[in-house]
């Protein structure tokens, strides 16, 4: 869900944007150099360090998120972390501390920035037909990472290395919220501008994040087939796409001679990688779904799939359930649901689909229920434990919630739609103090800094009296203002 209420501060960060991409513009010229794996102490270490990186790209993060419409699907989150964190434990990164953000947005894209972040276009999934191709896309992305790519290119230009490299991540957020002529315009700016300058560095870095993304592809057990067959379908992309290009493309310029490449490496490779996971096709149900336009349109393709495989495909069936759901047909999204629950009755994503069918047709404690069984055997899954905590809130219990959701905030302190959800529950279980502290947290890692200090003020003027509440309070905006000196957006 996109929530608008830091639109009235996206002005001043629209201009942050601006910035970047005008320093982009004027980045000095790199020389050309042979590239090398970094070491310890190397170059690009001494002139951006990985504790600069880690820094640089937290406040990146929280720019991003005000800017550019984020996807808060648990499910969708949840699969996604663990494909990418599953690919990184096989990868060449030292330090697999990430922070992943969903970009709401049906192009194919995703991108790696300085300091453990990693953004996926939910569109990904649908350019995708296979597993095994949009983890190719991640694991050329978790190689930039490793290889630090970003360092390195300042490293080359040298002078004002931490304007430079926001520069470069500028552009992400035109990628990510450009819908017309005047912001294609702008990425096709800055990326000409960059590639013009740094043209031989940047195809260094592209070569080198293929090779080492398809090892990491096939060390996590992916046929590496996979990449060339995405490259293959992006240049397809790319030759029908008009004046538009995906995203991905512009800075990750795909030609006949690297489709090729990839092809002669993968040969060297045995095709023996796993098959689609069923998660893969249920979550490609889910993003499609979030696409159409309504969701007697989405019932009636997920029908007309269905027919043409013949329920084979079980991603089809599941999308059709929640279609159905949507469209408030519950008779026929139970029964639609109810062979899959009877094959797969532990399957997280069939249950949450069963207690949301419960739930809208107003039967929260029997979703409230279902959803703590499932619970208790998947202790501190996300999306089961937001799933619960909504359908506690709909049978009346809000204190109940309130106290499912400050546990879960303990595991998850980086995820801002928990921090919303929970000072919405706040407020219905009468806990104001929490309300605040709660939208602090929120406004904080949606970059919304003043905000949240204000936040932190009304829980100051409310706690007069508790010293540990009064305590707890002031180190946190101290947290703030030591976010602002550390990178002045």
């Amino acid at each position: 869900m996109y929530l608008p209420l830091l639109r009235a501060s996206s002005p001043r960060r629209a201009l942050v944007a601006a910035g970047c991409i005008a320093l982009a513009v004027n980045t000095g010229s790199a020389r050309a150099v042979d590239i090398e794996l970094p070491a310890l102490g190397d170059a690009s270490s001494a002139v951006v360090s990985p504790q600069a990186e880690r820094k640089l790209g937290e406040a990146w993060l929280r720019m991003f998120r005000s800017q550019v419409r984020t996807v808060s699907d648990p499910l969708l989150t949840d699969y996604l972390e663990h494909v990418v964190f599953d690919l990184a434990e096989h990868s060449q990164l030292s330090d697999a501390q990430l922070k992943l953000v969903v970009v709401e947005n049906p192009t194919i894209n995703a991108f790696a920035v300085p300091g453990g972040v990693m953004g996926i276009h939910n569109g990904l999934l649908l350019s995708a037909r296979h597993e095994d191709e949009m983890a190719s896309v991640i694991a050329h992305e978790l190689a930039h990472l490793s290889q630090r790519h970003f360092a390195r290119g300042v490293e080359e230009a040298r002078a004002n290395a931490v304007p430079n490299m926001l520069a470069l991540l500028g552009s992400l957020v035109v990628a990510a919220t450009a819908g017309g002529n005047a912001g294609m315009a702008a990425i096709t700016a800055t990326q000409a501008a960059i590639q013009q300058q740094q043209l031989r560095f940047s195809r260094a870095h592209e070569r080198e994040a293929d090779r080492i993304g398809m090892l990491t592809l096939v060390e996590a057990g992916y046929d590496a087939d996979g990449m060339p067959r995405m490259f293959s379908r992006m240049l397809e992309s790319l030759r029908y796409a008009g004046q538009r290009p995906p995203e991905f493309l512009l800075s990750h310029p795909v030609t006949e001679s690297r489709v090729a490449d990839s092809q002669n490496r993968a040969r060297n490779y045995a095709d023996q990688g796993r098959v689609d996971s069923e998660d893969f096709g249920l979550m490609r149900a889910r993003v499609q779904l979030g696409f159409d336009e309504t969701p007697g349109f989405a019932i009636k393709r997920f029908r007309a799939e269905i027919e043409k495989d013949g329920g084979a495909a079980i991603g089809n069936v599941y999308g059709l359930a929640l279609a159905l759901t949507r469209a408030g047909e519950f008779d026929e999204a139970r029964a639609t649901l109810a062979p899959l629950l009877q094959n797969h009755p532990d399957k997280i994503a069939f249950v949450i689909a069963a207690a949301d069918i419960e739930l809208a047709s107003g039967k929260p404690e029997a979703a409230a229920q279902r959803l703590r069984r499932q619970l208790d055997v998947n202790p501190g899954n996300h999306p089961l434990t937001m799933a619960y905590a909504n359908a506690l809130l709909r049978t009346g219990r809000p204190k109940d919630a309130e106290r499912v959701l400050e546990d879960h905030a303990q595991r998850k302190p980086d995820d801002p739609q928990l921090w919303y959800e929970l000072a919405e529950t706040h407020g219905l279980a009468g806990s104001i103090i929490d309300v605040h502290r709660a939208r602090a947290e929120y406004f904080i890692l949606n970059g919304a800094l003043d905000l949240a200090e204000r936040q932190l003020g009304y829980a100051l003027d409310l706690a007069q009296g508790d010293f540990h509440i009064t305590a707890s309070v002031q180190a946190r905006i101290a947290d703030i203002r030591e976010m602002r000196e550390e990178i002045k957006l």
